[in-house]
C-alpha cells in the first residue's frame, strides 16, 4: 500500500518543499505509527523488514538482532517483564514466511534524521541503501517494492 510510485514520489516533493506540510505529515505519521508500532520516528524506517516491530524499542538501540541477554522465555535483559523486540520481530517474520528479511543488515541510524518523516524519505529514494545483504549469507537485498531505484526517482 505504502509502496513508492509515481504519486507518492509527487507528494513526497511537494511536502519537502513546504515545511508547514512537511511538519503536519510528520507529526500525522508520528502518531499512526507510534500508536501502532512503538515506532520511535528515527527517519530511518526499517519496520517492514522487521515485522513491524520497531528495533529503537530496544532498550540497547540494537538494529540488526538480538543481544546475548535475551531470556529463554524471550524477555528482555534490560527490561524482564518485557519481550524483547528482536523476539518479536522473527516470531512474526515466521508467521508471514520473511524470516530472510531479518537477514537483511541494516546500515547504522543516521542521528541527524531522527524525527523526520521516515515515508517522505522512502518515497523519495533517500532510503535506498538502508537495507544491504549481510555478509555471508547471501540473502538478497530488500525487493524492490520497498527500495526504490535512484534512477526512478529523478
Amino acid at each position: 500500500m505504502l509502496a513508492p510510485n509515481a504519486a507518492y514520489r509527487w507528494l513526497a516533493g511537494a511536502l519537502t518543499r513546504s515545511p508547514a506540510a512537511y511538519r503536519a505529515f510528520t507529526a500525522t505519521e508520528r502518531a499512526a505509527k507510534g500508536a501502532a508500532f512503538g515506532c520511535r520516528m528515527c527517519g530511518q524506517c526499517t519496520l517492514p523488514v522487521t515485522g513491524y516491530a520497531c528495533p529503537e524499542t530496544c532498550p540497547k538501540k540494537l538494529r540488526n538482532g538480538p543481544c546475548g541477554g535475551v531470556g529463554a522465555d524471550g524477555s528482555c535483559e534490560v527490561f524482564p517483564d518485557t519481550r524483547c523486540v528482536w523476539v518479536v520481530a522473527h516470531e512474526r517474520a515466521q508467521r508471514e514466511g520473511r524470516v530472510a528479511d531479518l537477514l537483511l543488515f541494516q546500515r547504522p541510524v543516521d542521528q541527524r534524521r531522527a524525527g523526520r518523516s521516515a515515508w517522505v524519505s522512502y518515497w523519495s529514494g533517500e532510503d535506498e541503501d538502508l537495507w544491504a545483504p549481510a555478509a555471508g549469507t547471501g540473502a538478497a537485498p530488500a525487493p524492490q517494492a520497498r527500495r526504490p531505484a535512484r534512477k526512478a526517482m529523478k
